[in-house]
């Protein structure tokens, strides 16, 4: 049908289009269809076009969402729930080495780390996984996911060198075999794995691509018991390890890659550069992997931020509900069939667990914030995009064309990409902007072939004689659409959702305000049953209705027999819900297109039906009194909200605000506590002995980085991987000498810090600047006595170990600490003995609930005073009782205040999200031109659930979820500051504010269940730490 049709069209065709109709390999014109399976298993299949799943044609529509980065594992039900109401049907995940065998050797995945319980979550929520479990992930996590002793690993990272491939085995083995139990023929929910991660641009001298380092990562996946399709994700499309490449010898099963079309720089939201929408993608697919579905595997949902940045908000700005509009349906352009946005859901980065570029944020400008909010506007422009490709089976199968300006529209100021229905399928019609980036709002008319002929829209000149695309956008128009038992002859308006019932099939369409849009279906004296007559236009052509109408913030119903038309302006379709009813096992709740869905208007969030009894069960999420009305279900008699009779439909749900039993929301509530706090610096005391302190005496390192001292001085290489680090070197001056000259080099990643002491006295406060990770100094000593001892102590901020993106450049190993130094008088080298600690036993960390990144090596966490229970009215410990961060101190130093708060919150009822706010207006300098240097480190029951950075920002505000916060009982909150100002600064460090509030305003939530402790006490709380020092 479509060749025969779309021929007349090719007198106004443009060279371009006529090319590509004429080269059927790059259009992907195939006829057959032959299902692959690899003969592991035959549940998940896939062609050309698409993946199967139980032999029905899917489209996977990912979020990425990282479990490890919320760490209280009942949220994670409602986080995926989230996802599945956006219309999405799975979820790609990383797995964080760093966090699971921070002991070499040691494999622990339990607590917060545990991965069975986000399996459990996911099949309940009916989402399928994408696993992604590296052993290399990079998700700007520290060292991209290696643990920190991989750096003393001989051997070079990500290739086939032995001490690398030996030191991943026992990691991917046993993760391999929780995922291979999770499986979906186990019954679970895993349906792909992807092994390694953005394997794509090579640094230094080593074989690339290696064909026997990838084939070692995909047999350790299949030797621990994984059989789903393994899929890749080149950082960019270069066709590496695909099936149909012959310069490799392994091979994926199904190519993939990514994209992050405008990048990272949140600076200027709306600030769009020319020439970065993607517009040769299905070409190199057809080039690269032309006998695979096209796969997506990271594309752009948000931004990564950096230290000094401009904040989360704008990069969800950066990427909105325009940047969605436009850049997703660009993605559909190219018949991609498996999609995954990279982030849907973010999180935090606690516990030192984030890469060094990055703060303790991890939101990403997500469609679901850092709290799991879905407050944002792009949460719901990809819900309608998602839904879209729900319902429309044509398009796995349709023959995407090139891109053309002028050739089906009127105006070459807008460009059409085609999808052609194979066979009777239906055409898909993608139009934006020639210039992605316009402002500009653009007339237009589509000329198309049907199945009645060559048809320009709109027809009716009525309410409007053209089409408009306002700037920033893109629309997908369909021909020949179909309906189940019906057939939409074309529409303009973008189509939401549809479903057939026994007695009636359900169409929900949608445009943007004051827009003019156009549909025909066959003659069935259509009728306008509500809205505004004269929106509104109908008239019969050619034995078929034709229906112009205006696009109002009132909704409209148009009547054509049996088959029921909402009109909606777009803003109104972000209210709207699609939910999937249970089918039988073992589909269950997962997503298949032959499943019946619920058509929902209202609510904030919806997030399940089911039909029992005669009755219709939904389960949601209310913010204010709504009514909610169904468009579309099978026949029902009562509606039940969360476990209410609410009548029938329309129905009112009554919201009640909760009573937020917050006892501590103003910094005047916050000083009323009972606060208590210590020095945490008793390291530059002349009492205090380093005997157990480790010794930097090593002489060699695999380190690529070559030492320049005698003795190797890295952190790393001494087992202490994240958070702060100490030093203390020990010299005596030589006789006659009263002055020396100490040259100190530190690294600690970007917007680090570092304060160093002679003896008791502070020599140099160095607050970081966010561009760079270290920091040279020579530092004049004077004064000295001849013939001394003297003890230089050094205090320097860890922000976490460099990625390892480049195979072969091993930045992984990029030092962390003291990297060299130099003391001298004017002819002679002073040596220096030097001692080190971070956290207290290094990898063989102490606090198994929190993991192995958690803590750091200041005084107090060395102790475990950060932990709940800790002796907080014991004198000798915390000697200043009555002392809170809100007064602070003067001069150079570090100390730690600790208090408790009773919480008393009506969960699960309400979902009620809470965050910590530090606010600080003091500046220094004379003329008062800088902030205040000081940095503070958040602990809630003993998670670091934050790092602030005063003079660096951007983040003040850090949400902290229910389950690390205990809602019903005691709560324990640590805060440490940190003074970078110099010596003789009067600048007292102190917070001016530190708040506890609600960061979203509470929903009445239908997640249903309680959210149980991310700890236990007194297991994971404070106990006399044996050999702490």
């Amino acid at each position: 049908m479509w060749l025969k049709n779309l021929l007349p069209l090719l007198l106004w065709s443009s060279p371009l289009l006529q090319s590509a109709i004429s080269n059927p390999v790059i259009l992907g014109q195939r006829a057959s269809v032959t299902t692959e399976s690899q003969g592991l298993q035959d549940i998940v299949t896939w062609d050309e076009y698409s993946f199967l799943v139980r032999g029905e044609r899917i489209v996977f529509f990912f979020g990425e969402f990282h479990p490890f980065r919320l760490p209280s594992p009942d949220l994670w039900l409602d986080v995926l729930q989230k996802v599945k109401a956006l219309g999405y049907n799975g979820v790609s995940f990383y797995v964080n080495w760093a966090l699971l065998e921070g002991e070499p050797g040691v494999f622990r995945a339990d607590g917060v780390f545990a991965l069975e319980p986000f399996f459990e979550a996911a099949s309940e929520a009916g989402i399928y996984l994408l696993a992604r479990p590296g052993s290399y992930i990079n998700a700007e996590v520290a060292g991209g996911g290696f643990p920190g002793w991989l750096s003393h690993v001989d051997g070079t990272f990500r290739t086939n060198a032995t001490g690398f491939l030996e030191a991943t085995d026992l990691y991917m083995k046993r993760v391999g075999e929780l995922i291979a139990k999770a499986q979906i023929t186990e019954g679970g929910p895993v349906i792909l794995v992807q092994p390694e991660n953005e394997y794509t641009n090579p640094a230094g001298n080593i074989t690339f691509p290696n064909s026997d380092y990838f084939q070692y990562v995909i047999d350790q996946i299949r030797a621990a018991g994984i059989v789903v399709p393994t899929i890749s994700n080149d950082a960019s499309p270069k066709g590496i390890f695909s099936p149909d490449s012959a310069i490799v010898t392994t091979h994926v099963d199904v190519y993939g890659h990514d994209s992050y079309p405008l990048g990272f720089n949140c600076e200027q939201p709306y600030n769009w550069t020319d020439n970065r929408l993607p517009t040769n993608f299905w070409t190199l697919h057809e080039q690269q992997s032309s006998s695979t579905p096209y796969s997506i595997i990271e594309f752009q949902g948000g931004s990564f931020d950096p230290w000094g940045g401009y904040g989360f908000d704008n990069c969800a700005t950066l990427t909105n509900e325009q940047f969605e509009r436009i850049f997703y349906k660009n993605d559909i352009s190219f018949r991609v069939t498996m999609l995954n946005l990279y982030m849907t859901y973010g999180g935090t980065n606690w516990g030192n667990l984030g890469h060094p570029l990055g703060y303790t944020s991890y939101d990403y400008g997500a469609p679901i914030s850092e709290d799991r909010a879905v407050l944002r506007a792009k949460y719901s422009e990809a819900k309608l995009i998602a839904n879209f490709l729900k319902v429309t089976p044509a398009y796995i199968t349709s023959i995407p064309m090139n891109y053309t300006n002028g050739s089906f529209a009127s105006t070459s100021d807008i460009a059409v990409t085609p999808l052609i229905g194979n066979g009777t399928d239906a055409d898909i019609y993608v139009v934006r902007h020639a210039a992605y980036n316009s402002m500009t709002s653009t007339p237009y008319a589509l000329s198309v072939s049907s199945s009645a002929g060559n048809i320009t829209i709109p027809q009716l000149k009525t309410l409007s004689d053209h089409l408009t695309l306002n700037g920033r956008d893109s629309k997908i128009h369909v021909v020949d659409y179909s309906l189940g038992n019906k057939k939409l002859l074309y529409s303009s308006a973008e189509v939401f959702t549809w479903q057939q019932y026994s007695k009636e099939t359900v169409l929900v369409l949608y445009g943007g305000e004051n827009e003019t849009h156009e549909f025909a279906v066959t003659a069935s004296q259509c009728k306008l049953r509500s809205g505004h007559p004269s929106a509104v236009t109908i008239a019969t052509q050619d034995q078929y209705d034709v229906v112009q109408w205006q696009v109002t913030p009132d909704a409209g119903v148009v009547q054509c027999g049996d088959l029921t038309i909402h009109l909606l302006w777009r803003n109104d379709a972000y209210n709207w819900w699609v939910l999937e009813l249970p089918a039988s096992a073992p589909v269950s709740n997962y997503s298949l297109p032959t499943k019946t869905n619920v058509i929902i208007n209202g609510g904030y969030l919806m997030r399940t039906a089911r039909l029992e009894g005669g009755n219709l069960y939904l389960t949601g999420d209310i913010n204010t009194t709504t009514t909610i009305s169904v468009a579309g279900s099978p026949s029902f008699n009562k509606i039940y909200f969360n476990g209410k009779d609410v009548g029938t439909s329309p129905a009112t749900l009554v919201y009640i605000k909760p009573q937020l039993n917050i006892p501590i929301l103003s910094k005047a509530t916050w000083s009323k506590l009972t606060w208590a706090s210590m020095n945490s610096l008793p390291e530059i005391e002349s009492t205090y002995s380093d005997e157990l302190w480790t010794i930097a005496n090593k002489t060699s390192t695999v380190n690529q980085f070559r030492p320049t001292t005698p003795q190797v001085l890295y952190a790393s290489d001494y087992g202490y991987h994240s958070g702060s680090l100490l030093y203390r070197g020990h010299f005596s001056t030589p006789a006659g000498s009263t002055s020396l000259n100490l040259s100190l080099l530190t690294q600690g990643g970007h917007a680090y810090g570092y304060s160093v002491w002679l003896n008791s006295t502070n020599i140099l406060q160095y607050p970081g600047i966010s561009t760079s990770q270290n920091h040279n100094v020579t530092i004049p000593l004077s004064s000295l006595t001849p013939s001394t001892n003297y003890i230089v102590t050094i205090l320097i901020d860890h922000l976490g170990l460099t990625e390892n993106f480049n195979p072969g450049n091993d930045t992984m190993r990029e030092p962390r600490g003291l990297l060299s130094y130099n003391l001298t008088t004017t002819t002679t080298s002073i040596p220096i003995t030097w001692k080190l600690t971070g956290n207290l036993n290094g990898e063989h960390y102490i606090d198994k609930t929190r993991g192995p990144l958690n803590e750091g090596g200041m005084f107090f966490e060395r102790q475990g005073y950060h932990l709940p229970s800790a002796p907080l009215t014991n004198t000798s410990v915390f000697p200043s009782q009555n002392d809170s961060p809100l007064a602070g101190f003067s001069g150079p130093g570090l100390r730690f205040y600790a208090t408790t708060f009773p919480l008393d919150l009506q969960t699960p009822e309400y979902d009620i999200p809470l965050a910590f706010v530090f606010t600080n207006s003091s500046t220094t300098t004379s003329n008062g031109s800088r902030p205040t240097a000081f940095r503070a480190q958040l602990y809630i029951n003993g998670f670091q659930f934050g790092k602030y950075v005063n003079h660096i920002g951007p983040q003040t505000v850090f949400p902290v979820p229910e389950g690390v916060l205990n809602y019903h009982g005691l709560n324990y909150v640590g805060v440490s500051l940190w003074n970078l100002e110099d010596d003789d600064s009067d600048v007292r460090v102190k917070l001016d504010g530190f708040e506890l509030r609600t960061s979203s305003a509470p929903v009445m939530s239908g997640r249903g269940r309680e959210v149980r402790l991310s700890y236990v006490l007194p297991r994971d709380g404070w106990s006399r730490r044996q050999g702490a020092y």
